[in-house]
């Protein structure tokens, strides 16, 4: 549900809820960052340690200091010849037919014996004067220095070897308060009380499902004989499934009434939340099928990936921190001056966000960061709410096929048959593609006469504009600076979950310090920027807390789904072979569109790996081009209804009143405009489709198209 006004301003002080839920976020979100950042900074403070407390005369190097030296048990002051003596003296053990293979032992030989005691006592004397020069550099500042070091790589440490446990906690806090706030993902929220009701019954049941299947996994687990690993995250699952639960038998005994009415059953059944319909689903066909503990297992999925879930979270807590401060405003007066149309202005707005999505990697993770700010700046260049719905839906869909976007490394990981260098290739081309038809059907569609303004209006404007930015500029190259030449670490996909956020926070600091007291520039923020560091960095926690708990929610069970489409053995029910490759092409296209309305990403990818891959080679389609008709035809899958879950992102971030408004004030027009947030995206990602799936085999089965392959040169290798 979406967080009301009042729902706001109550989250403005420190709340129980932020107490139990947003505090803790925070802090695992900066052990996250602390995580990412750890082996490159340790790193750094080894070098540095050596360069201050290194001495090269001494011959003492920083990892001698990092501990308390023990002093040596051997005595540097042995008589070798009393010793020589001593052992002369002792009357030799008796030894056994084994013993005599080897003859006599070398230490009879007293020349033996007196090199060996005197090489002993060498070594002795050595670690007794090594010793003696690590304490000599002992010094406070040593031991103060040693004791950041050693804390910091504790810390590291410890988030490394426990990055499972982290992110299931925060999975877990933003679940319970996504479920207390009636925050989940559904094709509509609730708003009235029946809405409320069957939502607490969906998720009553789903949590029963859950919580069985989760403490059936673990008593099988427990029964193999093999100690079970990691037996905290499976009480946490379980205690996590029982407290939903509880949570909602106590709504279903005492229903929660609404100020709105009763409202119909029917409409009800829109307001499931996504997640307990896929766990119903899951949980009921594992349980009919006898596989109890199926439902845990294929949930337990996300702790395999514990990096990139993590990484999805820093990259929404980025994306809300960013809705706190005035860079989007800052930069958009840059364009101002131009008046530039609504669709020309969202065409660039849009360019700007597929590098941004190809960062994540996943299209509904940029419509939850980011897609407030591009419907309001949309807004305020004068498009109508219906095209700036639209235009938000779809900002995630242009930029995952772009480097160094993680999906594709995700594909080429699981797919020898492809690379990442070849997939970025190829994906600058359909990016390219898709992001023209988005322009070209904005113009052609448009009402209005575009009129730029004249460059000797506008440059000089535009110039003005810029000077407030150079801080913020400043400010992020030099974030980048420190961490490409100070800790050795370049902004890519891999650093970029980290990096952004520290940025953001440094920006968002910056801002808010120069800024004191100054209202939005923009009137359509004012609602959810904040005054003051504190506030702000609390707000965003807050915002970031529900989105993780109601997307991952949905991740997790839509790896559930994907468990269930797979056990089935639902694809052996189609052939492996076709008539053609244009016959294979269509099954294929068909399929990942609906995998699409289903399944996120990574789940889809992996299932998609194993089961339809092979039919596409088989079918003598080319592994190149069959991914990125994949990649295209999930994104035009995130949009179609029924799920249609980058829409229903939308009217997330953007709020149900807003979403109700934009209907209304297009009650009277024609079909397109009452439905264009729908038809826009669609027609958009269908015709790139279609384009993409079938272009490459007309140029390839037709000769009189075959000059075409001139146009584009060959990948890289």
């Amino acid at each position: 549900m979406t967080m009301t006004s009042a729902d706001s301003r109550s989250m403005l002080g420190r709340t129980p809820l932020e107490w139990l839920s947003s505090l803790p976020v925070f802090i695992m979100l900066l052990l996250t960052l602390i995580i990412g950042t750890g082996e490159m900074v340790h790193g750094q403070l080894l070098r540095l340690g050596e360069s201050m407390f290194g001495d090269q005369k001494a011959q003492i190097q920083y990892f001698m200091l990092r501990a308390e030296p023990s002093r040596p048990t051997c005595d540097p002051k042995v008589d070798v010849e009393g010793e020589m003596a001593r052992l002369a003296g002792q009357a030799p053990k008796a030894g056994d037919d084994i013993d005599d293979l080897f003859g006599d032992e070398p230490a009879t030989d007293p020349a033996v014996l007196r090199k060996s005691l005197e090489q002993s006592l060498a070594i002795c004397k050595a670690k007794h004067d090594l010793y003696n020069r690590v304490v000599e550099h002992q010094t406070p500042q040593v031991k103060l220095y040693r004791t950041i070091e050693t804390s910091f790589f504790g810390l590291f440490q410890y988030g490394t070897e426990n990055r499972s446990l982290i992110l299931l906690l925060m999975v877990a806090i933003a679940a319970v308060s996504t479920t207390l706030g009636f925050h989940h993902i559904g094709i509509r929220p609730g708003h009235y009380t029946r809405d409320y009701l069957l939502q607490s019954w969906a998720q009553l049941i789903a949590s029963g499902l859950l919580l069985f299947s989760s403490i059936r996994y673990f008593q099988i687990l427990q029964n193999s004989g093999v100690p079970v690993e990691h037996p905290l995250l499976h009480y946490i699952w379980m205690a996590l499934f029982t407290l939903l639960l509880l949570i909602n038998l106590k709504r279903v005994i005492r229903p929660v009434t609404s100020p709105h009415g009763t409202g119909t059953w029917g409409g009800a059944m829109l307001s499931i939340p996504l997640y307990a319909q896929m766990a119903t689903i899951a949980g009921t066909y594992f349980v009919l099928k006898g596989h109890h503990a199926g439902l845990a297992i294929y949930i337990n999925q996300l702790m395999e990936l514990p990096s990139i879930f993590m990484n999805l979270g820093l990259f929404i807590w980025a994306g809300m921190l960013l809705k706190q401060s005035r860079i989007i405003d800052l930069f958009m007066d840059i364009l101002r001056p131009w008046s530039l149309s609504p669709q020309l202005l969202t065409y660039i707005v849009l360019l700007g966000a597929s590098v941004a999505t190809a960062y994540t990697g996943a299209s509904g993770v940029f419509v939850i960061a980011a897609g407030g700010i591009i419907y309001h700046e949309v807004r305020a260049s004068g498009g109508s709410r219906q095209f700036a719905l639209a235009a938000t839906a779809m900002s995630g869909s242009l930029g995952v096929v772009l480097r160094p976007c993680l999906l594709v490394v995700f594909i080429a990981a699981l797919n020898k048959q492809v690379t990442t260098s070849s997939l970025y290739h190829w994906g600058l081309y359909v990016f390219l593609l898709t992001s023209t038809l988005f322009f070209l059907a904005s113009q052609m569609l448009r009402t209005q006469r575009a009129s730029i303004e004249s460059p000797m209006v506008a440059i000089p404007a535009m110039l003005r504009h810029i000077v407030p930015t150079l801080p913020y500029i400043a400010l992020t190259v030099a974030v980048i600076a420190i961490y490409e030449y100070a800790l050795d670490t370049r902004l890519n996909e891999i650093t970029a979950p980290t990096i952004m956020p520290v940025i953001l926070l440094i920006v968002l600091v910056f801002d808010k310090l120069i800024n004191r007291g100054k209202t939005a520039l923009t009137p359509d923020y004012a609602s959810h920027r904040q005054e003051g560091v504190e506030r702000s960095i609390r707000y965003a926690t807050n915002e970031t807390v529900g989105h993780i708990g109601a997307l991952l929610s949905l991740m997790t069970l839509s790896l559930a789904i994907g468990g269930v489409i797979e056990r089935s053995d639902v694809m052996d029910n189609f052939p492996k072979v076709f008539e053609n490759h244009w016959t294979a092409m269509t099954f294929l296209l068909i399929t990942k569109v609906i995998l699409g309305m289903i399944m996120d990403p990574f789940g889809a990818v992996v299932l998609v790996s194993g089961t339809l891959a092979p039919i596409a080679y088989a079918n003598n389609i080319d592994p190149m081009h069959f991914w990125m008709m994949v990649l295209v035809a999930f994104e035009l899958g995130y949009l179609l209804p029924p799920v249609a879950i980058n829409q229903l992102l939308t009217r997330q971030v953007i709020g149900e009143d807003e979403v109700s408004k934009a209907d209304a004030e297009v009650r009277h027009l024609g079909f397109y405009r009452r439905y264009e947030r729908w038809i826009l995206p669609l027609a958009v990602m269908a015709v790139g489709l279609v384009i993409v799936a079938y272009g490459p085999l007309i140029v390839s089965d037709f000769e009189q198209f075959a000059f075409v392959r001139e146009w584009f040169p060959p990948a890289p290798h």
